[in-house]
Parts: C-alpha cells; structure tokens; sequence
C-alpha cells in the first residue's frame, strides 16, 4: 500500500470556492476505498476553517518556513474526519483573511504554503510515497519536492484542474521568496515571469488533468494559455483522468434539500419542478419545459453566447431558472432579462447550495455552454438528478456527455461543437422538439438514468499511476 499526501488549497466540507474543493472533498475516500492507497490531505488554514472547525483540531507541532531572507512561523494541526486525516497548516498574517483568494500578496501566500508543507513532512504521523499536488497553490511545493528531495524516494503527481490560472508573478518573486541557485529559476520561470503551474509541471514525476478531451487541448496553441511547448515536451507524462462525483452526496433518493425524494419517477420529478417554481415564482405549470443553469458568471461559462440569443429563446413556450453569481456585466444584464420576462425567467446572484439543489431536481434541461471546461461536475450532478445536459463540446463535456441520436435512440444529452450563440440556439430548440415527442424523450430519459459518473473508476486509474510510480 503507497501513502499519498493531497496538496491543495480547498476542500469540503471545510472549504469551498469552486469545483476544485468537491474533488479533493470525495477523490481521496475513493481512494482508500481501493485498498491500494492511504491518501491523507494537507490545506491552509484559512480563517472560516478556523471559525467553524477549530474546535476539533489538534496541535501537531510549530516549526519555522524559510521564505527568502526570513522565516515564517508554521503551526501544523490535525483532523480526522469521516475517515480522512487531514493536516492543515496555520499562519495568522498569510491565511486569517475574510476570503480565500483575491490578494495582492497571494503568490507569496502560497508559495508560503507550500514551503510549509515541505517544512512540515518529518512532523507528520505518516510518512508518504507520493506527493500530489493540485493546481497552481501547489505547484511549488511539487517543485520543491524534487529540488529539496525532503523524503527518500518521494515521488510527484501534479494536477491541472485549470490552465487558466497560473499563479504568475514578477520575476524577483524568485530572489524574495526562495533560498535556492539560481540554477533553478529556470524550473520555475515562464514568459520571464515566475509560474507556479509552469513549476509543478515541469518538476512532477507525472501530470495529470481532469479529462482525456482536456489533456489534448491543453496542448494546443488556442487552449493552453501559453504552457503548450512545455506540455507538448512533457505529453509521455500528461494523462487525462476523468473527474467523477460522489454520488452519494448528489442523490435525489436522499437529497434532504429536495420537496420529494425520487429515484426515475418522472411525476415526482414534476412535482420538484411545480415547487421550485411556487417558490421561486414563476407561474406554476409541471407540463412546461424548464431550462436551468448553475454557474459562475464569467467569460469561461458561455454567457455571451446565451445574452445574444436570450430574447429570442424566450419568445418559445418555456421557462429559464438561473443561479450563481460573478461579472456585473453578466449579472446586470440577466437581472434586467428578468424584470422583461416576470413568468418566464427567474434569476439569484448568491450561491444557495439548498436551492441549487432543488433548481437540479426541478429542471428539465441543464445549459452548459462553456467557452472551455476542464472537466464539468455540473453536467455529472445534473445526469444524477435526471436533467438533461445541453453542452458545448469542450474537455469533459465531451467526454461525458454523448449527443442524442433519433435513429439509434443512443446518447445522454445535447451537444454543439462550434463556439456560436446561434448553434447553442439550434441545438436548445431541437431539444424541445424531442421533449414533446413522448417515445424519444423516454428513450433519451432511459439514457439518462444509466449515467453513472462515480470516483470509483478515476480511483483506480489514480492507483495505477501511484504503482507505476
């Protein structure tokens, strides 16, 4: 059996601010699961964990972080919890903020971070094989494994949940936050500014992404916001696994949040769909089609594709339900839809998990139009709640989700390749068309129901990696 330690700067149930907090929250219970692997979880410890969890924590020891030409003090806590064991490291100026990200200073918090995390390897209980750190929080400390060699044999995994963000600063980061050669800038160094994604690529043993489709087009020019050489030198080692979810966490037979629990019962689906619309109020009719969508509102989510052609969807016989929060520009623009469109198009810009829920259970179909998508855990929950996907062919969308087809009666969803706000038009009003054909949308419903997206199969592909270690 190896011992694997997560490096990552969120997690549930401790803290949440976008997908990447459900995987390190469900994949490591997976993982043990197999039998094959002891994961154990190291995060910062932010203020709201502080507020709500500690409590439960116990002191595990203080040490000092070198941070350039000073030292930072590092407290390490543990918790077990639901058979987990997670250690967090405390250090009040970097980590006790209102919020998680959105500093000026967070290169240095995680680069903090992650020279903490090397720091405070011989004061765990647990002696690990394999480091795996997540996204760029963590991509120093997967650097700093292999220059320090803090371990013997201590093998790497780096994982990209999101190109995108790379955690870049000025190059004098290097000279302030490190004691080590200048031989090394190098590692660490891209566009001539310091990259902490570029550092956990370059010095992982392997690098993982959340989905094959995404692997092949972090390579590419267009979707690798600039890391395609480095990617393409280092392809032998980039594999995709496909994220799951845990689905007993998103299961309507026992979702307390839900007005009825069902299973595939399509009446007591429509009896979600008439309650969310009393509550949210729209005009209750269990009969007409509800389109839903959970997102962040930026660029990334397709919503400009969805304001282009927003009045004239509406113009159909449906309803719209949206959640989330993000661009004023996004958030003015729907909010002004909804005053056009009183019993057609209802909109919150707040995250309500209790109501993201039962907007799951009552919709009908789930747009998800995305510009890119590493991966997608929407589309996943959804299928479980017996929503049907409508989603831009992109990473794990299109990995997961496979175009109804009339004439073979295969497919879990709807789909549209080119990033184009009158094909997401076609292909959503061509899903109503099968909505109101009864025998091929039970046939697409039948699809649905057998779409199972669970960690059990990506643990067993994350298994084979660590052995092969």
């Amino acid at each position: 059996m190896k011992n694997v330690l997560f490096v990552a700067s969120e997690c549930t149930p401790f803290v949440k601010i976008g997908g990447l907090a459900d995987v390190i929250g469900s994949l490591p219970r997976a993982l043990n699961q197999t039998n094959k692997v002891e994961v154990r979880v190291i995060l910062p410890l932010y203020k709201e964990i502080k507020e709500n969890w500690y409590g439960k924590l116990s002191l595990q020891s203080t040490f000092l972080v070198p941070l350039g030409w000073r030292k930072q003090e590092g407290i390490l806590y543990t918790l077990e919890h639901e058979g987990i064991i997670y250690y967090f490291i405390s250090n009040d100026y970097y980590f006790s903020r209102n919020s998680v990200y959105g500093y000026y200073d967070d290169g240095e918090r995680f680069i903090f971070f992650s020279q903490a995390v090397i720091e405070s390897l011989p004061y765990l209980d647990f002696t690990p094989d394999v480091l795996h750190g997540h996204d760029w929080q963590a991509g120093i400390t997967v650097a700093l494994a292999k220059i320090l060699q803090p371990l013997e044999k201590l093998s790497t995994v780096f994982t990209i949940h999101n190109i995108k963000y790379q955690g870049v600063m000025p190059h004098h980061a290097f000279a302030n936050f490190f004691n080590l050669p200048l031989t090394h800038f190098g590692g660490l160094e891209w566009g001539e500014m310091l990259n902490c994604l570029k550092g956990g690529i370059f010095h992982a043993d392997k690098i993982t992404t959340v989905s094959p489709s995404y692997a092949e087009e972090i390579k590419n020019p267009l979707n690798s916001e600039g890391l395609h050489p480095l990617l393409l030198e280092r392809s032998s080692d980039l594999v995709g696994v496909l994220n799951g979810i845990d689905t007993n966490e998103f299961n309507p037979m026992m979702d307390p949040y839900l007005f009825t629990n069902y299973r595939h019962s399509r009446i007591k689906k429509k009896e979600n769909k008439v309650a969310l619309q009393e509550k949210i109020g729209l005009p209750k009719n269990g009969d007409i089609p509800l389109f839903v969508m959970i997102t962040r509102l930026v660029e990334q989510k397709g919503l400009h594709l969805l304001k282009h052609i927003f009045d004239e969807l509406l113009q159909e016989n449906i309803q719209f339900v949206l959640l989330g929060y993000g661009d004023t520009d996004f958030e003015d623009y729907f909010s002004k839809a909804s005053k056009r469109y009183p019993d057609k198009f209802f909109a919150q810009f707040t995250f309500d998990e209790e109501l993201a829920r039962q907007i799951y259970a009552g919709g009908d179909f789930f747009v998800m139009p995305s510009q890119f998508e590493p991966c997608g855990l929407s589309q996943l929950i959804s299928l479980q709640y017996k929503t049907v996907p409508i989603v831009r062919e992109t990473g794990g969308l299109k990995d997961t989700i496979l175009p109804f087809d009339e004439e073979t009666g295969t497919g879990n969803g709807f789909s549209f390749s080119n990033y184009n706000a009158h094909d997401l038009l076609y292909v959503m009003r061509y899903a109503l068309t099968i909505y109101h054909e009864p025998i091929l949308w039970k046939k697409l419903l039948k699809n649905v129901n057998r779409s199972k997206f669970s960690w059990r199969h990506s643990a067993n592909e994350y298994t084979n990696i660590y052995s092969a270690l």
